[in-house]
């Protein structure tokens, strides 16, 4: 599994290739998996540095817990202290960089840490760490899903980009090493995509992605005569043979058939 990897890089690195870092620490889990974490981590990611106290009222904390929050996330290298305020979202134009101005007591800025971060494969993972993981995952895609829904839902009529919510199911039959393929081209496509502010052309907007891929439930076992069931139950279904697709492509919404 991969973060969105080369958010928010400095100038000189925007294309360096960025080698896969994989997650592998349980300390370092634990304080990711942690709800207000996670919130805070993509918030600086999509809308670039900010204070405790910005963070505290973009997300609704206090002060207090945000400075905390950011303290654990730096602590792992999720996030670092930098300079100023960078207005934008990374790959967009970006705006002045206020500094804070010199006083007794100095805002501290933070910016999120770019990377392609990996956690371990599920094989390799301790029962701890299998409970951390699935605690991390579920409140990370509860999360993507309220918010599809609640951007797709308030978006105005007469935006265009009220259209720009693409999405697709489908089947394919892949095999282990296939499927490692499928991924890491997935991930080459998105930094095949990626820009500086300089390259990128107006009314460029930051996309959210995000990429699911799981096997499906092996088919159950067909009783046999001997087992003292018949050959069918009348109901006139044989159910699915191998390699068919049942699922329907959905693509902004439209269904389209895979035949």
């Amino acid at each position: 599994m991969s973060q969105e990897p080369g958010v928010n890089e400095p100038p000189e690195a925007e294309h360096a290739s960025v080698a896969p870092v994989e997650l592998g620490d349980l300390a370092a889990l634990r304080a990711l998996a942690q709800p207000r974490r996670q919130r805070m981590l993509e918030h600086l990611t999509l809308h670039g540095p900010a204070t405790s106290a910005t963070l505290a009222r973009a997300l609704g904390l206090n002060t207090g817990s945000t400075s905390y929050h950011l303290r654990e996330l730096a602590r792992y290298g999720f996030v670092e202290k930098t300079d100023g305020e960078t207005s934008g979202h990374a790959g967009e134009k970006p705006a002045t960089v206020r500094r804070a101005e010199p006083s007794a007591h100095r805002e501290r800025w933070w910016r999120a840490v770019p990377g392609d971060r990996r956690f371990p494969p599920r094989s390799r993972q301790s029962p701890e760490m299998r409970l951390v993981m699935d605690e991390l995952n579920h409140h990370a895609y509860a999360a993507d899903l309220d918010l599809f829904e609640r951007l797709q839902r308030d978006a105005e009529d007469r935006d265009p980009w009220a259209d720009a919510f693409p999405y697709s199911r489908g089947t394919i039959r892949l095999t282990l090493p296939e499927l490692r393929d499928f991924f890491e081209e997935y991930i080459a496509l998105l930094n095949r995509y990626k820009r500086p502010a300089s390259e990128t052309p107006p009314g460029a907007r930051t996309l959210l992605t995000r990429f699911l891929a799981f096997p499906a439930s092996l088919p159950a076992p067909i009783p046999s005569v001997s087992d003292g069931q018949g050959e069918g139950d009348g109901d006139g279904d044989g159910g699915l043979g191998p390699g068919q697709d049942h699922e329907p492509v959905r693509n902004n919404g439209r269904e389209a058939d895979q035949s």
